[in-house]
């Protein structure tokens, strides 16, 4: 039986926006019926790009679109308090970009106000819903490697971006940390949770953005995750975990793998491999199709990506820029 098709709002016409968009017109089950930019131009255009039918030179008409199932924040995360709180006040379910906000206060008073209406949130870190990082998952939960002593994790470009760019402009949440960083930090909480302590060091911009920062998360059973990121230095983007019993080491990409190799005391290498066709970019797939079903089911949430582990990730990311002193116009 054919299910029922969810029908999708695009919010921003950036990059990830037409990434996510070409992943959603493969889908029989998707239908992506409307998009909003600031601009006319860049709507219409995009709509052009993609045969959406209607394209919104402002987002609140989108917001407003009684024919959207579903909303999908890809503005710069500056914006993602203002432009998801506008589609949740509108009664719009939402999939907000990552990082989820700027700070801790912001994605509390999303998850407040999606609550408090019943509505559908969600982060799209898509690596968690990457079916090879579910199954690493699931290895370390069984103790594949026994008790998690550390985790290690970075994510760095080489750059290097002009002082316009939007990653070193303070106003659009700039730097390393939120647009990168937030990646090896999530990585490191889906496998032991919030840290009960924070420690990291950062070399600044001339306009007071992180260009690399080093983090140490600790964790009161003695385990902690060692994780870099940077805008101006480009890193292996590798990620491992080890145990009292074993290692997991995942190769370049760690947060869309093709492959990751366990590594037990006294046994062969054990290589597991994503499924055929399961390129880089099909976790944004894999992001909807989560999205999608929760819908169906009448969920206002996924227990793939958790609201409270979203909230954890934001405090995390506070904490850190409270120690490196990064802070962004307008913040109290």
């Amino acid at each position: 039986m054919e299910r029922e098709r969810v029908r999708w709002g695009v919010l921003a016409t950036g990059g990830i926006a037409a990434s996510f968009t070409a992943n959603l017109l493969d889908m029989p089950d998707a239908e992506v019926v409307a998009v909003a930019s600031r601009s006319d131009t860049s709507a219409k255009a995009f709509a052009e790009r993609f045969g959406i039918p209607r394209a919104y030179g402002d987002w609140s008409s989108l917001a407003e679109d009684e024919d959207v199932d579903v909303v999908y924040v890809a503005t710069p995360h500056s914006a993602h308090r203002a432009a998801a709180g506008l589609c949740l006040e509108a009664g719009r379910a939402v999939l907000c970009e990552k990082a989820f906000t700027l700070n801790s206060r912001e994605a509390e008073e999303l998850v407040t106000l999606a609550r408090s209406r019943g509505l559908f949130l969600m982060e799209a870190m898509w690596m968690y819903c990457h079916p090879l990082i579910r199954r690493l998952k699931a290895l370390v939960d069984d103790g594949a490697v026994g008790e998690v002593r550390t985790v290690q994790a970075d994510f760095g470009l080489a750059g290097p971006f002009p002082a316009a760019h939007r990653l070193r402009d303070p106003a659009q949440g700039g730097g390393a940390l939120l647009d990168l960083g937030v990646y090896p930090v999530s990585f490191a909480h889906l496998i032991l949770g919030e840290p009960s302590e924070v420690t990291a060091r950062a070399v600044l911009s001339d306009e007071g953005v992180d260009l690399r920062t080093g983090m140490l998360l600790s964790w009161e059973s003695g385990a902690h995750a060692l994780l870099n990121c940077s805008i101006d230095a480009g890193t292996p983007v590798t990620a491992s975990i080890t145990g009292s019993q074993g290692r997991i080491d995942i190769p370049h990409g760690f947060f869309y793998p093709d492959r990751f190799v366990l590594h037990r005391d006294g046994r062969e290498p054990q290589e597991f491999t994503a499924e055929a066709g399961d390129g880089p970019r099909d976790s944004l797939r894999h992001e909807a199709g989560e999205v999608m079903h929760r819908l169906r089911a009448g969920d206002t949430e996924s227990p793939l990506v958790p609201l409270a582990g979203s909230l954890a990730v934001m405090r995390t990311l506070d904490s850190v820029r409270e120690r490196v002193g990064v802070r962004y116009p307008g913040e109290r």
